[in-house]
Order: structure tokens, then C-alpha cells, then sequence
């Protein structure tokens, strides 16, 4: 799964500009960035996004500069480097083959971001081909190069504890959008949980109307039955990617019981005693077995 948010922000930014895109559409070995990974050029040079991590990105600037000059689009192969000091390369051992296209109605038309911006709004994944022979790219599956754009991560805390603040900042490191969601005011201040959207409405509510998606982790932290059972059972509604529960395996199989006495559905989805289970201790190691969990969740989806 490519992160491409930075991209499509700059080509909302950039429109109107001539520009050229960027893309991963292989990868072999220990590639730095995943197939679909996108690099933006701006005609005065700007850029944003990356398809080697700093690798090759010289060259493919280079080389945007003369599609957006009115040379056709390119396909450019990268592997390890050779004995040449300064020749451009992967020096981790991997492969990849990029994709530089021009960003208008012959290559990658300009309101195809549009188009990718307001299906991730709604919650819905979208898929885009490209013709390997005229570089032409359009909405749907067909034959050619198939880039997926998945809805934006999120993750929705129900329990704003101290589990809850290390979690809410490992998530905003890795760029997933979180909520916090807690009925209980004391707990639920911009000064424990600075950058992070605060709800206080009770959970069952918060999550019926934020309606979490296949892109959407939910975990419950409060350990109070009155707050978690009814997020627990409005999120397993839901085709959400991760649902997790904190708690001791006795205090699991009794929430099992409770969810299942209340006519709860799809029991097993519930990830409980919630995280990897890597020996954690102390809240900041319980977050971030939890972050992994999580994350691990949403590359399998």
C-alpha cells in the first residue's frame, strides 16, 4: 500500500501548473518504496512525493523536466549500483521500473486527482489504469499498469486513558487521522491529547456517525463495560480493518459473553487482549504493540 496523500494535496496546490508524475509500477528485491508510489514535479522544479526514498530521484527529475517539455512519457528501469561512484542506482540490492507521465488529457489527466480525492472522501477505494503503450491513464480495472487508491487511514480511540495518548501520537507519525472518542470531559483535553480530533460523544453514537470503513482501526481503552461493550458492538457493524480490545484474557472471555448475551455479531473480528503480543509493559510498549497490530491489519486488508 503507497502513502500518495502528500501528492494528491500538492496536485490540488499545483493545478493549473504544468507538472509531471512519477510512479512505481515494479519492484524487485529490497525496493525503498512500494508499487504505486507516486513523485509529483512541478514545472519550476518543485516536488513532492518520492519513488526511491532519495535513490533516483535526481534522474527522474530529470526526466519529468522533458515530459513536461513536450517529450513523451518514459519508463525507466533502476537497479544496485555499478562500480561507478556517482551512477545512479539502489544501492539496498533491489529493483524498480517508474513511470513518468505528463499531467494532462494524453497521459494522466488533471481531474483524475479529483476523481481520486472525492472517492477516498467517501470512504471508497478506486482503481486507475495506465496503458503501457500510450501512457494513458483512466478510471477501472483493465489491462496495463493497475494503481489502487485506498480511503485515508484512520484510527478511532474509545477511552482517552494514557494507553490512548502514546497510541494517538504513534498513529499521527505514521499518518493515520485519529480520533479520540470519550464521553468522560476530564479525561478528553486538547492538553493531553494535543493534534488529535476530540468527541465526547458516547462511543456507540461517535461511531455510527463517523462510520468506520475498511481503511478504519478501532480500539477500546477505557475498560469501563458501560463505554467499550457499545462501541464494541456498533464497531463490529462495521467493515472496519481492526477492531481491539484491552484487557486480560479472564476479562476477554467475560466481554465475549456480555457481546454475545446482547445479540453482537462477528465476535471473533475483536483482537482481545488487544495487540501483538510482543511482552509489553508500561503503557508506552502496550501502544505500540497495539500500533502494530493495527498496522498489520491494514496491509493484509
Amino acid at each position: 500500500m503507497a502513502d500518495n496523500d502528500s501528492v494528491l494535496t500538492a496536485a490540488h496546490d499545483w493545478a493549473g501548473a504544468r507538472l509531471a508524475l512519477a510512479t512505481v509500477t515494479s519492484t524487485w528485491g529490497s525496493a525503498p518504496r512500494p508499487r504505486g508510489s507516486h513523485m509529483l514535479v512541478h514545472e519550476d522544479g518543485r516536488f513532492e512525493g518520492s519513488v526511491s526514498g532519495g535513490c533516483v530521484e535526481s534522474d527522474i527529475l530529470a526526466t519529468a523536466a522533458e515530459v513536461i517539455g513536450g517529450a513523451p512519457f518514459a519508463r525507466k528501469r533502476y537497479g544496485v549500483a555499478d562500480t561507478a561512484a556517482w551512477e545512479v542506482g539502489l544501492p539496498c540490492g533491489g529493483e524498480i521500473e517508474v513511470m513518468v507521465q505528463p499531467v494532462d488529457a494524453a497521459g494522466f489527466d488533471p481531474a483524475l486527482f479529483d476523481t481520486i480525492a472525492t472517492a477516498r472522501a467517501q470512504g471508497q477505494a478506486i482503481a486507475l489504469t495506465t496503458d503501457p503503450a500510450t501512457g494513458r491513464t483512466q478510471v477501472g480495472e483493465g489491462d496495463g499498469f493497475v494503481n489502487r487508491y485506498d480511503p485515508p487511514r484512520r484510527l478511532l480511540i474509545v477511552g482517552a486513558v494514557q494507553i490512548a495518548q502514546g497510541l494517538a501520537g504513534m498513529a499521527r507519525e505514521l499518518g493515520i487521522a485519529t480520533t479520540v472518542i470519550d464521553p468522560r470531559a476530564r479525561f478528553l483535553t486538547e492538553e493531553r491529547f494535543p493534534g488529535v480530533t476530540l468527541d465526547d460523544r458516547w462511543p456507540d453514537e461517535a461511531l455510527a456517525a463517523l462510520k468506520p470503513d475498511a481503511a478504519t482501526a478501532v480500539v477500546t481503552l477505557s475498560h469501563d463495560i458501560k463505554i467499550d461493550d457499545p462501541a464494541l458492538i456498533e464497531a463490529l457493524k462495521s467493515p472496519a480493518a481492526y477492531v481491539g480490545a484491552l484487557g486480560s484474557r479472564r476479562s476477554h472471555a467475560a466481554r465475549l459473553e456480555r457481546l454475545a448475551a446482547a445479540g453482537a455479531e462477528g465476535l471473533e473480528r475483536i483482537d482481545g487482549p488487544v495487540g501483538l503480543d510482543i511482552g509489553a509493559i508500561g503503557p508506552s510498549e502496550i501502544a505500540l504493540s497495539i500500533a502494530a497490530a493495527m498496522v498489520r491489519s491494514f496491509h493484509a486488508r
